[in-house]
This record gives C-alpha cells, structure tokens and sequence, in this order.
C-alpha cells in the first residue's frame, strides 16, 4: 500500500469525508484487509454497543406483470401472458395474517408495473392493510412505482406520495435503484426511468415526511468508476434530504433472465462494496449486507466490513430468487451468524430500533416457526396463477 492510499485510508478511517475519486481509489488499490478495518472502525465509533440487526418480514409480491422489461429481472411477465398474475386483496390480507402470525413487523409490497393498477389500487390496498394490521409498517414500493403510478393515474410525484402516505405508507424501499449511473442503467433496463428521476422521486418523498432506504444491484456489467458513481449520487441527495436510513447492495443474479450471466460481481468485490460504502457514506447511519445474494458466509463477512445489519429473515421473496439466488436462512441462524461474527444480535423494527437484544444465548428462546418460505414446508407462499 502507498503511503497516499494509506493515509486516505487513516483519513476515512477518522470519519473524515472523501471524494468520490478517492472512494475509487481505496476501492480498487487499498488492501483488502486493511480496507475492512477501516470499515469496521467507522462501524465501531457508530455502534459501540456492538449490536448487528435484522428484521422479520415478509415481501409480498403482488403482481408479475410488469411493462418495463429489465433484461436482469427474471420474475417479470408482459402483460396479457399466460403466466402473469396479480393476486386479489384477499390474498394480500392473508399473507399480512400469516406474516403477523410469524412475528413479522413490516410488509413490503412490491411488484412489477402493471398497466392495470393505479392511484385507487394502491390506495385501497394500503388502506385495507392498516385497518386489518395497524400493527404492520409498511415499507414498501419504491421510486420506480411512484412513476409508473404517476404514469397510470396522470398525476405528479408529490400527488402520487401524498395519497400513499395518506392511505398507510410508512417509508418507500429502495426498490428500483438498481444501478442509476445512465451508461449501465439504460443497457439493463432501458424502459426504466433514469437514475435523475428515482433520485428526483426520492427527494420530494423525503420532504414530505417519507423516509426510505437506497440499493445498489452490482455485476451486471459497470465499471468501477461506475459503481462509485451510484454511490455519489445517492450521497448528494443525502446531503440534502438526509431521508435514507441505509444503503443496501446486493449482487445481480444470473438465472432466468436476458443478460444471462455475462458479468457478476464477486465475493471479494462485493467485501470491498460494503468496506468503500461505509467509508463514503458518511451521512448514512446504517449499511445492510445481503446473505441472500451472496450466501450466508459472506453475510457474516460484511459485519467485519462495515456492515451493522444482515437485513430480514425473508419470510417471502420471489424476485431475485426467480434469478437464481436459492440462500435461505431462518431466524436462529441469523442470529447465530451475528453472533459468529463476534456482535450482539438484536431484532430490530423498520425504524432500526432495537425490539429484542439477544445478549445472552442460554436463556434466549427463538422461535422456531420463523423460517424462510423457502426452509418452510408448512407455509405456501409462491404465487401461481392458478392460486392468484
């Protein structure tokens, strides 16, 4: 390491700002462990408990039907296809019941962009949902709906998020990011709108009082210069709204979809993603490391990189797993992940506060039933259309 890249480091390290040139120097030359240090440094002046987090809750994807046609997406169906569907209220209602009945705290409804549902559909959904489960938080939908919404129903933005925020939206996720730098964006998903425009919708959210989260979908052919680029333009906005609770990357999955695998990121890169975010993100209070994208193992690595959550126990998740990812996990072996990992684990609610702390493991009941779809026998969550 040079003594400039080490004195960068030292530099970010002591929580000073850097540039976004200088994210992408210690992204592509400073050392991979001392890269992780420094990350975790910063997490360990944030978070001196040293508790890492997660969350029970359950991803209800409402509809398959989508008119964007992202070439990474292998969930989507055009419209008037034999194996499009969208489920009816009552669906919805029953999946929020069983989630209740898991434990779970927060619901996030999202789909693909249905020419078929507007402004009511939403409303009357949300609404249905908070007066059956007031309980719930729903953090749902992201950007990327708000203007199909707009688009639909021929209303602005600010109209679009106040009705939503009226009907029972809590904050948005951060669905739809993918990557906003315009080079890639448009080569994955030319029908989406720009990366300007999420960040537009995400701004004038946050002002009206809707917090949200920020992703980054990595491997599908950015550059490095690229990839920091997405993070730049996510901490400008944060400069100004400061409405992102925390920055979420993940890895593109390759199965079932038009890119087909032609680029992926890789473990290390992905270690080296999440040190440089926590680096960078310096008006960001939380960073989420995904194991669903890229295994239980290197989930428990980001904790070591920056990482201060490992996200949800997934309770439901049909979209990425459509493109290949088949990790699954269940409450205990998170919490065993967090604690292998030399944290304190802690159940966290949608606000990142703490609802249990698992400080001591031999008087510390988990219940058993909180498993993934996936690991479930008991639960039947994959839509199908004859069930839709």
């Amino acid at each position: 390491m040079t003594r400039a890249t080490s004195q960068l480091l030292a530099h970010a390290a002591d929580g000073g700002r850097i540039t976004a040139d200088e994210a992408l120097r210690l992204y592509t030359d400073a050392p991979l462990h001392a890269l992780g240090e420094a990350a975790d440094a910063v997490r360990g002046r944030r978070y001196p408990d040293n508790i890492a987090t997660y969350i029970i809750d359950r991803n209800i994807n409402y509809t398959n039907v989508c008119v964007t046609a992202c070439k990474f997406c292998a969930f989507y169906r055009a419209p008037k296809h034999e194996e499009g569907w969208t489920h009816d209220l009552e669906e919805i209602l029953r999946r929020c019941a069983e989630a209740v009945d898991l434990g779970a705290t927060q619901i996030m409804l999202q789909g693909g962009h249905s020419p078929e549902l507007g402004m009511d559909w939403y409303e009357a959904t949300f609404a249905a949902i908070k007066q059956q489960f007031p309980q719930l938080v729903l953090h749902s939908l992201g950007a990327s709906e708000v203007v199909h919404i707009s688009r639909t129903s021929n209303l602005d933005f600010a109209t679009v998020i106040s009705r939503l925020k009226q009907a029972g939206l809590d904050s948005f996720a951060g669905a739809g990011a993918e990557i906003l730098v315009r080079r890639p964006r448009t080569a994955i998903a030319p029908l989406k709108e720009s990366g300007e425009i999420w960040l537009e919708v995400m701004e004038t959210a946050h002002g009206l009082g809707i917090e949200s989260t920020a992703t980054f979908m990595m491997g599908t052919g950015e550059t490095n210069a690229e990839r920091i680029e997405h993070l730049r333009m996510i901490r400008d906005v944060q400069d100004r709204t400061g409405g992102f609770r925390s920055f979420i990357p993940w890895t593109y999955q390759p199965e079932n979809n038009h890119l087909r695998g032609k680029t992926q990121a890789t473990s290390l890169e992905y270690l080296r993603m999440i040190a440089v975010a926590r680096l960078f993100f310096d008006n960001v209070n939380h960073l989420q490391g995904s194991w669903l994208t890229t295994g239980k193992d290197i989930g428990q690595l980001t904790l070591h990189f920056g990482a201060d959550d490992l996200g949800s126990v997934m309770l439901e998740e049909n979209v990425v797993s459509s493109a290949g990812a088949r990790h699954r996990s269940n409450r205990g072996e998170l919490i065993d992940l967090i604690r292998g990992a030399g944290r304190v684990p802690a159940q966290r609610d949608t606000l990142y506060r703490h609802l249990v702390v698992h400080e001591d493991p031999a008087h510390d009941p988990v219940d058993d039933r909180v498993h993934s779809h996936f690991a479930s026998t008991a639960l039947n969550l994959l839509p199908a259309a004859a069930a839709s």
